[in-house]
Parts: C-alpha cells; structure tokens; sequence
C-alpha cells in the first residue's frame, strides 16, 4: 500500500489522526525559516518599546526575535554557544516555543512544513524530514516519531521589558531575511477575533479563545494562568503546582509573564492563546486569583 503523504511528507503512521492534519495553505517552505540569523546590540536596534518580542536567556546569552519576523517566518535556526536550538512560533495560536535542537546522526535544521495539527504549526527537521507538533513538543510522524522536543526558557514580553532585563540583549536583525518586507501583519485582525481559521480537537468556552494565557506543565500536571486574572494579581506571586512551589512574575506594563522556580531560576513555560493551550492539555487547571 502506497504512504499516505501531505505536502510531500508521509504521515501514514502519524501519531494523531491523518485527517487532522490539515494544509494551512503555504507549500512546504513557502513560510521561509531563517537559517542564518544577524543580530545588533540593542543600542542600535530601532524598535518601539511596545513591540512584543519572544525574548530568550541561553547559555549566558540573551537574544530578542521580534514578533513582526516570527509571524513571516515562523522558524528561526540558531546556536548560543555551540548549542544549537530553534526558535518557533505559530501566529494561528500565538505560542512562541524554544527547544534545544535534537541530536541526529548529521547537523540538521528545521523548516515549515506547511501543515498544522490543531491549529498549530507542525515543523519539520531536514534531516529526517519527520513533522514535529509544536506545542506536543513531540515527533508525530517520520523516522523519528515520538521523540520528545527539550525546552528551553522563553518569555513572550515587549521589547521595553526584555531590555530592563537584559540590557546586553541582541536583536534579531531584518538582515537575516534581506528583501522581506515586516510592514504589514499577515494575521491582522486575528488575535481581536474569536474566530479560528483552522479546526480543534477540543475547544473549551472557560476563557475567551484568544485570551492569552501562560501555560506551565510540571510532573504531568498543565496549569494555565490567564492574562485577564494576573492583571488582577500582586505582580508577583506563589503558587503550588504538582507539589512544587513556583512564583509568577507579571507585568502589566509589559503585559508579559514568567515563572520561577524555588531557586529563582526561570522555569519554561508556553505563552499562547487559551483555545491553543486547551487544545493540546485538555486536563489543564486554571489559575484564578479568588483562590489564592
């Protein structure tokens, strides 16, 4: 029996259902990663306060990638360090996820496959051209099904806020894709809407579908902390989650939010719509301030 394939990629023994995983549109590649990332110093960067950034602390490196490149690209391949790791992100979901790349027999990258898996993108490593789920952190098809993804701390903020914190931070520069133009939003008007342009495999009306929320998963346990009720909160504050104390750090200038551990060290987390986060932890609890 011939593989069943989609956008070139055989998805026969695919980990969720074939029929699930739909074209978005584009052809493989036709959202175009950045492989060779340029960066300056945040002193030369010309970017608004308020522009949100995905901001990651690796390694003793600190780095910013701009939302406005990450909605055109969606992927961007880079090293802090010798380590290599990817920086993706799903406009359709608004979920920013940093992972460590995973080891393979030969240097490898990441690419868009042009399919999504509950709205969400599903990339793939060149290597072995298996389609990972981005917020499974999982193979779901291909030589290299069911492997885990490593993440790595990341924090979805403004560009004012990730400077206050790092000030030696470096920018994702517009030279790593020259030609491309960021003036105009692909996705303008979608996060203000409850609309979904793509099915889900379970839905939840707990919280408005594009209420942003942190999603934080420890030991088996997914806990959401909604955007609307830290707005509510202290700034910073406790909570236990799967036994284990951790402290939320809010901003409501900043409109962002990060998680510590006991020690103080940033835990990962996922900033994403809360129909992305549901879809992929249907069992998550939900913070809520009165039950503090």
């Amino acid at each position: 029996m011939a593989a069943e394939t989609k956008n070139g990629f055989d998805v026969s023994a695919s980990l969720v259902p074939v029929a699930q995983i739909l074209r978005g549109g584009p052809p493989r590649d036709g959202i175009p990663a950045i492989d060779k990332p340029v960066f300056m110093p945040a002193t030369e960067a010309d970017l608004a306060g308020n522009e949100r950034v995905m901001g990651v602390f690796f390694k003793g490196i600190a780095r910013a990638y701009p939302i406005r490149m990450l909605n055109r690209h969606e992927v961007v391949n880079d090293t802090f360090g010798a380590t290599a790791v990817v920086v993706s992100y799903c406009p359709l979901c608004g979920s920013g996820v940093v992972f460590l790349l995973p080891s393979a027999q030969a240097a490898s990258t990441f690419g868009v496959s042009g399919l999504l898996y509950n709205s969400d993108v599903l990339l793939y490593d060149r290597e072995s051209e298996s389609l990972w789920s981005q917020l499974m952190l999982q193979a779901i098809s291909g030589l290299r099904r069911g492997e885990r993804l490593t993440l790595v701390t990341a924090t979805h903020t403004s560009w004012g806020e990730w400077q206050q914190r790092y000030p030696e931070t470096l920018l994702l520069s517009t030279a790593s894709a020259p030609g491309m133009s960021y003036s105009q939003n692909p996705y303008a008007g979608y996060e203000s809407s409850e609309q979904l342009w793509f099915p889900v495999a379970h839905k939840s009306d707990a919280l408005g579908a594009k209420e942003r929320v942190l999603g934080l998963s420890i030991n088996g346990v997914d806990k959401a902390y909604p955007y609307s009720e830290l707005a509510n909160s202290q700034g910073v504050f406790e909570d236990i989650v799967a036994g284990k104390k951790v402290e939320i750090v809010w901003s409501q200038a900043a409109q962002s939010a990060y998680v510590l551990d006991a020690e103080g060290q940033q835990l990962p987390s996922v900033s994403a719509y809360w129909f992305a986060w549901f879809g992929f932890h249907p069992q998550t609890l939900i913070y809520r301030v009165k039950n503090q």
